[in-house]
């Protein structure tokens, strides 16, 4: 029985850009949708339930946070790869923050935007697909069959795909999600922006490690704030995730 292609909603006020990315994406074999207006995408989102959203920020009616609030509203599961323009920072801030799960900026290359595409629908997959791209062969880490990682009071479970801190319940994307998850398998280990680029997006192009550095700041503040830390920065080396005085 053959996999159902995966669905792909492109929205962007610009006709020419858009049959660009839609016709580069149908020959990845993935099926798509176009809207040119925030209001039209959060209807087509609704009817056609898409997998993936390519969303550009500035719309003519409402801009693209608000189409991924309304969208995430109703199905909270869509990747978002957001279109900024090159000196945006805080479009691409903004979207992160808001929950999107990746970004590139204008101009782009279809080749990049392909392969961000394919990394946000490997990490949509369940958790025994993608999410186990973090562990490593020769770990003495827990291995994938473990449903419950603990590191002090934080607790992750694989099996609700909740997170814990203290007793409460911290709400993060899916792509914060899966970045805890890697910093986990590797506790009290330094991981590279490079290691965590593979392991978390599936790629590696050159100059995107601040998005690493976006990630990690955003995941410090829903599981740090007010807490002691736990997420540690190595000047000049990367990241380690450890317990507070070990």
């Amino acid at each position: 029985m053959s996999t159902p292609a995966r669905r792909i909603l492109v929205v962007d006020d610009e006709p020419d850009l858009v049959e660009v990315l839609c016709g580069a994406l149908h020959y990845e074999g993935w099926e798509t949708r176009a809207a040119g207006s925030g209001e039209e995408a959060v209807a087509i989102a609704g009817r056609w339930r898409p997998d993936a959203i390519v969303l550009d920020v500035m719309l003519p009616d409402f801009d693209g946070l608000e189409v991924l609030r309304r969208v995430h509203a109703e199905q909270p599961e869509v990747r978002v790869l957001f279109l900024t323009a090159r000196d945006a920072v805080e479009d691409r801030i903004g979207g992160i923050a808001a929950g999107g799960d990746d970004y590139v900026t204008k101009p782009f290359s279809l080749a990049e935007v392909v392969v961000r595409l394919r990394g946000l629908l490997r990490r949509a997959q369940p958790a025994s697909g993608a999410a186990g791209a973090g562990s490593e062969p020769g770990s003495d880490q827990p291995g994938e069959t473990e449903d419950v990682l603990t590191l002090a009071d934080l607790v992750l479970d694989e099996r609700a795909h909740e997170v814990v801190r203290g007793g409460e319940l911290i709400e993060l994307s899916p792509t914060e999600y899966a970045l805890l998850r890697y910093l986990l398998r590797h506790p009290r280990r330094v991981l590279s922006k490079a290691q965590i680029l593979d392991a978390v997006w599936s790629y590696d192009f050159g100059g995107q490690a601040h998005v690493v550095e976006l990630y990690i700041s955003y995941l410090r503040k829903k599981i740090d704030h007010g807490r002691e830390p736990l997420i540690h920065t190595v000047r000049g080396a990367g990241y380690l995730i450890k317990a507070p005085h070990s």
